[in-house]
């Protein structure tokens, strides 16, 4: 019997970073030059890694809008521990630990609180925004530490150094999601809140690590621009890092209303984000048509994600309701298959009985 080959769901938005990469290949003979290239990729880091953060959170249907301010954070921590004395591997450490607590903060309030991931992250943007133009007067910190540039300048083996963190960091991460019960559990979150919670997944937990994870992911953000600049600006991240890190994720495949959607998706949405933004800066567009542009792009993917989640439902409506499903359907009369619940991937724990506590 021969098995059908799934099509990698990655294979649409890898064709079209080729598609744009040839257009602009052809509109300009320096975008396809190895200098150029190169400085797409280290450009692009900084959006991959809060792409890849970004993903987590959307995964579980939240969003997290204080990654840009967490970079500006996070970076002036760096800079002004290394200032104080403070060895650059250790003021870096705490630099990632700072991000990381941002997100725990804001995933603890968005569940024990029970508020919305919009309000908390928004002013989760405005606190950590402020806070280094409080500590520093809003101005810069340079870094005299030779060594901190190392992650943001230096290379290994002939790959930059951003690139190589990415790639680490894409490994562990799609390793947690693919192949962990954490993995698991972040899916059936963002698939359906209360089935998961009646089968015993520890919604609070997950919440702040996917916002964790967003926060980690936005202090690598905040190291890399602070060491290739070797100064740290109070005001990084309040460009369009932020635009871009939601746009990133969205066309990657990753879906706004959770539960569906991979990491190396993220990342290609990423790559095309750079390639498009790194086109347009070769050919000469003004920077003021670069939102209008990516905006499109948002609003192409939430409209491909919203037609994909509206075809699921009615696959499910035709599968269950009766005289609403053909002889053929999946679920139909005369299907043997038990029905299984949609918003729950396989390997989730089953729903307790009625009347037991929920945790």
């Amino acid at each position: 019997m021969v098995r059908r080959r799934r099509i990698p769901e990655e294979l649409g938005i890898g064709v079209v970073i080729v598609l744009v990469a040839a257009i602009f290949s052809l509109m300009s003979p320096t975008f396809r030059t190895f200098d150029n290239a190169n400085l797409l990729l280290l450009n692009g880091t900084v959006i991959a890694f809060l792409a890849m953060g970004q993903a987590f959170v959307l995964l579980t249907g939240g969003i997290d809008l204080s990654t840009g301010s967490n970079i500006a954070l996070t970076g002036m921590v760096a800079a002004l521990l290394m200032r104080s004395g403070l060895p650059w591997w250790l003021a870096a450490l705490a630099a990632l630990a700072v991000g990381a607590l941002v997100g725990t903060i804001n995933g603890a309030l968005i569940h024990y609180l029970r508020l919305p991931p919009f309000i908390v992250t928004f002013a989760a943007f405005g606190v950590a925004a402020s806070i280094p133009l409080i500590l520093t007067g809003a101005s810069s910190v340079n870094v005299a530490d030779p060594m901190f540039a190392v992650i943001g300048r230096g290379s290994l083996f002939g790959v930059p150094m951003p690139v190589v963190l990415v790639a680490l960091f894409a490994v562990v991460l799609t390793v947690l999601l693919k192949l962990t019960p954490t993995g698991v559990r972040i899916y059936a979150v963002g698939g359906n809140r209360e089935t998961s919670r009646l089968s015993g997944i520890p919604i609070g937990r997950v919440t702040m690590l996917v916002y964790a994870l967003s926060g980690l992911c936005a202090g690598m953000g905040g190291l890399i621009v602070t060491s290739r600049l070797m100064v740290g600006y109070p005001s990084a991240g309040s460009g369009n890092e932020l635009f871009y890190s939601i746009a990133a994720a969205v066309v990657g495949g990753v879906s706004l209303f959770g539960g569906i959607g991979t990491l190396p998706g993220a990342l290609l949405g990423a790559v095309l984000i750079a390639t498009v933004s790194n086109g347009m800066n070769v050919v000469g567009v003004q920077s003021y048509w670069q939102p209008l542009v990516i905006g499109l792009i948002i609003l192409g993917g939430v409209i491909v994600d919203t037609y994909r989640r509206q075809s699921s439902l009615s696959a499910l409506i035709r599968a269950h309701l009766p005289g609403r499903s053909g002889p053929g359907d999946p679920g139909g009369p005369g299907t043997t298959a038990p029905a299984t619940p949609a918003a729950v991937p396989s390997g989730a724990a089953p729903a307790a009985p009625p009347g037991t506590a929920a945790p």
